[in-house]
């Protein structure tokens, strides 16, 4: 079984490497990175902040595209080209697929986030920016966000097109960074009903803003170890949970 999944992670993290457009988004992303040095010049307070906000929100934006760019495409590209008709009537579980095309894609992404990561160290050291252990939670909590949208995007991919799936993903991630807003706005109201709504919604969409730590990483503010070791595992049980609807609805999928 392990191999099984293994092989298929490896396969998908060979075929993804390939593709050019991620090579692209990767270098936009560096590319803002050195960015922030030129938009730094032009203010004479805080130049060390802008560069590194800037930095930050480039590796956040850029990780959460090609997480979706990538996790969209997951089973659309094997049925279109008829690769996983093969696949499914061998000896390998549709999970064991769907779970080996995931961990493939994390560990792309991943590679793209370090990359990503190491220019900004590189840019920070290259213009004196203090850098803070919260700069590397950070990055470690940008890292479990993208793992999280893998999967939703992994969720989608399994039962509909890359344009829907992506138009899915990419609203998660949005109303997901907006989770606390609307909690907050519901509890506000005078009605039940709309506080339940809001209660109930916070609880079953992901609350990515729980991944974010760049105004701590900024300013040097001291991150208890549950503001990093919380946001992981709740990241590591929504994929989980994720992975298994993903599984059933992948399960049901017709491909004759």
């Amino acid at each position: 079984m392990f191999g099984r999944i293994t092989t298929i992670a490896a396969n998908t993290v060979r075929e993804a490497i390939r593709n050019k457009i991620l090579y692209a988004l990767v270098f936009f992303a560096v590319l803002l990175i050195g960015v922030g040095v030129v938009l730094s010049t032009l203010s004479y307070v805080e130049q060390e902040r802008i560069i590194q906000d800037v930095g930050l929100s480039a590796i956040r934006l850029f990780s959460a595209v090609i997480a979706i760019f990538l996790g969209v495409g997951l089973i659309h590209k094997e049925v279109d080209r008829r690769t996983i008709y093969t696949i499914v009537t061998k000896s390998v579980a549709r999970w064991e697929f769907l779970l080996g095309k995931y961990l493939g894609l994390v560990a792309t992404v991943w590679m793209q986030v370090a990359v990503m990561s190491v220019a900004f160290l590189v840019v920070s050291w290259l213009t004196g920016a203090p850098l803070y252990p919260q700069h590397f939670y950070a990055l470690l909590l940008t890292a479990g966000e993208v793992g999280l949208l893998v999967a939703i995007a992994t969720f989608f991919s399994a039962y509909t097109t890359p344009m829907l799936a992506s138009f899915f993903t990419g609203g998660f991630y949005v109303v997901g960074h907006l989770t606390r807003d609307l909690k907050q706005l519901g509890s506000q109201s005078d009605a039940e009903s709309v506080k339940a709504v809001a209660s109930w919604l916070y609880r079953l969409l992901p609350d990515l803003e729980s991944f974010n730590l760049t105004v701590e990483a900024l300013h040097g503010l001291p991150v208890t170890p549950a503001e990093v070791g919380w946001p992981l595992a709740y990241g590591a049980l929504y994929v989980v949970l994720v992975l298994i609807a993903g599984s059933v609805v992948f399960h049901a999928k017709d491909f004759r």
